[in-house]
């Protein structure tokens, strides 16, 4: 699969490395030529080298998503630090370019909803860290609770424990 994702950043080149990790062909688009570097953490040669492609250029020009290679696009992730500019850009290669799945990452979260509405694919960091937020305040509010996320499970009983 061919997956382009603008926006270099902490996510972008973490998803950047997987996805080229998992065998994909990967594309990224940053108008920050130093925010390549973030792309060779953890691998043993160039991004390059490794299979990745980078393109500097602003990704609200059709110029540089094409040159990032959008047309041949399966996959596309927004992933700015701009709302405005994530929406629009995955609205460009979601209508004009027809990418098969366009995912935006959407820092508001009344945003976030509308746009899915729309059918837009988004990912809301700000929704993920409220529900976990609320979940743990919960269960603070409610100790008698049973934390999943810290329950330990065994295979098998412990060394001389009553069976």
């Amino acid at each position: 699969m061919f997956v382009l994702i603008v926006g270099c950043g902490r996510v972008g080149s973490s998803v950047a490395r997987s996805m080229l990790a998992d065998g994909h062909t990967v594309s990224c688009l940053d108008q920050d030529p130093e925010s390549h570097a973030r792309l060779e953490v953890g691998l043993d040669t160039s991004w390059e080298d490794s299979g990745g492609q980078f393109t500097v250029g602003t990704a609200l020009e059709t110029q540089a998503l094409e040159e990032a290679g959008v047309a041949k696009a399966d996959a596309f992730v927004a992933a700015t630090n701009g709302d405005n500019t994530n929406i629009v850009i995955s609205q460009i290669a979601q209508r004009r370019y027809e990418v098969d799945t366009v995912i935006a990452r959407i820092l508001d979260p009344l945003r976030a909803e509308w746009y899915r509405e729309q059918g837009l694919l988004t990912i809301c960091p700000t929704r993920v860290a409220i529900e976990m937020l609320e979940d743990k305040l919960r269960r603070a509010a409610d100790p008698t609770s049973l934390d999943a996320g810290t329950a330990e499970f065994a295979d098998s009983p412990p060394a001389g424990g009553n069976e």
